[in-house]
């Protein structure tokens, strides 16, 4: 993979952008505000989140490996706590606590309970950032012995955990942890047969999207299945589409327009911010402005939820408030930790 990456980036914005819109939709339909083709709301629902979320971890699986080697397997562990569990407990609680405030105004009936149960009971989108350290925690220790010898058998491995999953015990961290941790070892895996893409991404792209379009067909409409369905063709489906966007962001990254990469790279400020500002448009336009027109209502919260959080980011940063999305330093210290090109704390996928 080249030194800037610039593909991964045009992933994380066609992702974070997808994560948007799928909970502006399910924010409308849980107020009212959708009424009508709720079915084909929910089917297009299904398509995204069977592979939209996968994504991201295929993407946080991507550098381990040369984080593992640089900043080593404490470096590392330090490092996320830092960068996800430090954030998870902050904008759960502001996002928690803002719902409770606001709940009259919104869907939700959010109690200070349920917000302060974070460190055993993820909510709403935050449930990502805290299967996410669990799963760098897991692959601390299955991938410790640095050689890579390792990545195959820890994917199928992963894999065949995934496709029998029905018999695992149920618990809702172990299976969030089963559903996704095989993505993240397919982005360590990538490696492998990342230069091949690169050399042919147009032909990729072509073939992965008519092989995640016939699998989709397939699955959700003759089969009429839905994504928590979860077994081969659920697994099938997340890696062709992890398979297509990526050679897809290949080929847009030949030509960069800026601000689509700024929204990849701002993707973790907008996971964190997204929801309050997407729900927060849509009361002002149903309880205030009192417009009800359901376009109006998605082309707003989608705009708002993405460009809302970039500029709070942007001012964050000027106003030397890093401390919201990162855990700061103590008494001008800094933890000892070799930088890992790519690795920034405005991603999701860091």
């Amino acid at each position: 993979m080249n030194s800037r990456n610039l593909w991964v980036d045009y992933a994380k914005a066609i992702g974070i952008l997808l994560v948007v819109y799928g909970h502006v939709i399910r924010g409308l339909i849980n107020a009212g505000v959708i009424t009508v083709n709720i079915k084909t709301h929910m089917l297009i629902d299904s398509m995204i989140y069977a592979f939209h979320m996968p994504l991201f971890f295929f993407l946080s699986g991507l550098f381990f490996y040369k984080s593992l080697l640089s900043r080593d397997r404490k470096g590392v562990l330090f490092n996320k706590v830092d960068t996800i569990v430090y954030p998870y407990i902050v904008w759960s609680i502001i996002q928690g606590v803002t719902e409770v405030i606001l709940a009259r105004y919104t869907n939700g009936s959010a109690t200070l309970g349920e917000v302060f149960s974070l460190l055993w009971q993820p909510r709403q989108q935050f449930w990502f950032l805290y299967i996410l350290f669990l799963t760098f925690a897991l692959s601390i220790l299955l991938y410790g012995s640095k050689s890579k010898k390792v990545f195959t058998p820890v994917l199928l491995t992963s894999a065949l955990i995934y496709v029998f999953q029905e018999y695992a015990p149920r618990q809702l961290l172990l299976d969030l942890t089963i559903q996704n941790f095989v993505y993240f070892a397919f982005g360590v895996w990538f490696v492998n047969i990342a230069a091949a893409i690169e050399a042919q991404p147009a032909r990729v792209a072509v073939v992965t999207l008519l092989i995640t379009a016939g699998l989709q067909y397939q699955f959700h409409i003759v089969s009429h299945h839905f994504y928590m369905e979860r077994g081969l063709m659920t697994l099938l489906i997340a890696i062709s589409a992890i398979l297509f966007l990526v050679s897809l962001s290949m080929i847009l990254a030949r030509h960069p327009i800026q601000w689509f990469v700024t929204i990849g790279t701002l993707s973790m400020p907008i996971y964190l911010m997204h929801i309050l500002a997407g729900s927060g448009i849509r009361v002002i336009l149903s309880k205030f402005l009192h417009i009800d027109n359901v376009y109006i209502h998605i082309f707003g919260a989608c705009l708002i939820g993405v460009m809302a959080p970039i500029i709070a980011a942007k001012l964050l940063t000027r106003w030397n408030m890093n401390f919201l999305f990162q855990a700061p330093t103590l008494n001008g210290l800094k933890r000892q930790h070799k930088s890992v090109p790519r690795e920034t704390t405005h991603s999701v996928a860091s």
